[in-house]
């Protein structure tokens, strides 16, 4: 390894080690995106209630995945990232709160509209 490369790993991460929290952020912004992905295809076909919530649900996880991002690369230090009642906390909480309740809700609509269809 050259010493510009090293550098520039020194830069990101002085200690030498990746942040867990960035380890973890990174590897769920996969499976948020891919839902996200999906949830927009599925909205441009078929412009319905159901698939509107998926879209919404889906943009509140990948919301989520991007406030772990922040935090870990300590982007927007004035949302006070990581402490209880900030800025950042109620953004990370209710964005993970509206996800995991209107994607579901979604699903669980496109389905059942689906099957009558």
């Amino acid at each position: 390894m050259s010493v510009i490369e090293r550098s520039k790993i020194e830069v990101l991460y002085p200690s030498g080690v990746m942040n867990a929290t960035l380890a973890k952020a990174l590897v769920a912004l996969l499976p948020a995106s891919v839902l996200c992905v999906g949830s927009v295809l599925l909205f441009l076909r078929e412009r319905t209630l159901g698939s509107f919530l998926q879209l919404l649900g889906a943009g509140c996880l990948v919301m989520v995945v991007l406030t772990h991002l922040c935090e870990a690369l300590h982007l927007f230090p004035w949302m006070h990232w990581g402490s209880e009642h900030s800025v950042g906390h109620y953004l990370d909480l209710w964005s993970a709160a509206l996800g995991l309740t209107l994607f579901p809700i979604g699903y669980l609509l496109h389905a059942l509209t689906k099957r009558h269809a």
